[in-house]
């Protein structure tokens, strides 16, 4: 008799109201599974890697989506697709570092039903990791990238212990530049989390990559308007301009004082398990002036640290070139 392979049966939620959603978010915890865009959860589903009880699908709650206007910046709706982010107004105008990293996600067709939330709380895309392989950040013991014969050209060179998975979010590196905190919220309550401190690495928690609980909702981002307005740097280097993701990143925000750089947040993305502050570089860049002078001072600082494996020793200077020219203006 012939068999065939199917997918397993899930129970689809589809709420209206974020109370509905959060109760049954605790009621199915880490059995249930979050649906915005869909574009991280269905590659999941169809290669039989994650079978979750239950999924719940937060487009039809209203309250998670749009864009509008705080006390002190901007609130963006967790829902809020990366094409409504890329062609907003506002955000263009004060944050357009934001809409040039949403820019630069995927593609067109993706970018389109693609979430903000989705885009943050993704996976790691390490394909042992993907391919269902028990490694560490699977509950395993093991991790196939860290291996002398392992193919690990896209893996980090900062921040690894036991996993060197790395953070393939391409708007979190902008919005950790930005200083925005993320909104969580659960039956319990409601909180913020700093941007910084929202994504985790392996050494916090091998098997998650954000801060959020089995019960939360990421619900929603708040850029504040300490940054509205600055001198924005932002450039991904990939294999190929649609769909890959970052070999490298930087995202910058600059404060000037006149013509010289008063106060700044150099992040880059693709090297570390989390969205990787280079604070050192940016100690260094306070008082210089955008020049190829300043740039030459600085760049190399940026791969200060760095432990490469095998593969992807071309990193550090890949690095120090995204800095460098950040630093040109």
């Amino acid at each position: 008799m012939a068999s065939f392979d199917v997918m397993p049966d899930v129970q689809l939620y589809q709420p209206a109201e974020l109370d509905d959603a959060l109760n049954l978010a605790e009621r199915f915890g880490d059995s249930g599974w979050l649906v915005g865009g869909g574009q991280d959860t269905y590659g999941w589903l169809k290669d039989r890697a994650k079978n979750p009880q239950a999924m719940i699908e937060l487009n039809g709650i209203d309250a998670l989506s749009g864009i509008s206007e705080t006390d002190d910046g901007i609130e963006i709706g967790a829902t809020t697709t990366l094409r409504e982010i890329i062609r907003d107004e506002r955000i263009n105008r004060d944050y357009s570092l934001l809409a040039q990293a949403a820019g630069r996600v995927a593609s067109p067709q993706i970018r389109n039903v693609g979430t903000l939330a989705g885009n943050l709380v993704q996976d790691a895309r390490c394909w042992y990791y993907r391919r269902g392989l028990a490694c560490y950040r699977a509950g395993g013991n093991i991790c196939y990238a860290d291996g002398p014969e392992s193919m690990n050209r896209e893996h980090a060179v900062f921040g690894a212990s036991r996993c060197v998975a790395v953070s393939p979010s391409d708007t979190a590196t902008a919005l950790v530049a930005l200083e925005a905190r993320m909104i969580a919220e659960s039956t319990s309550g409601r909180r913020s989390i700093a941007a910084e401190d929202f994504f985790v690495g392996p050494d916090t928690h091998i098997t998650q990559m954000t801060s959020l609980k089995d019960d939360e909702i990421l619900v929603a981002v708040r850029i504040p308007s300490k940054w509205a307005g600055k001198r924005f740097y932002f450039e991904k280097v990939a294999d190929r301009d649609v769909w890959d993701f970052a070999l490298v990143s930087v995202a910058v925000a600059m404060s000037m004082d006149g013509d010289t750089i008063a106060d700044s947040r150099f992040v880059c993305g693709g090297v570390a398990c989390t969205p990787h502050r280079l604070t050192n570089v940016e100690k260094a860049a306070r008082g210089k002036a955008l020049s190829e002078e300043s740039a030459e001072a600085v760049a190399g600082l940026a791969s200060a640290g760095a432990k490469p494996l095998n593969y992807n020793h071309f990193k550090l200077p890949l690095m120090e070139n995204l800095v460098r020219r950040a630093m040109r203006g």
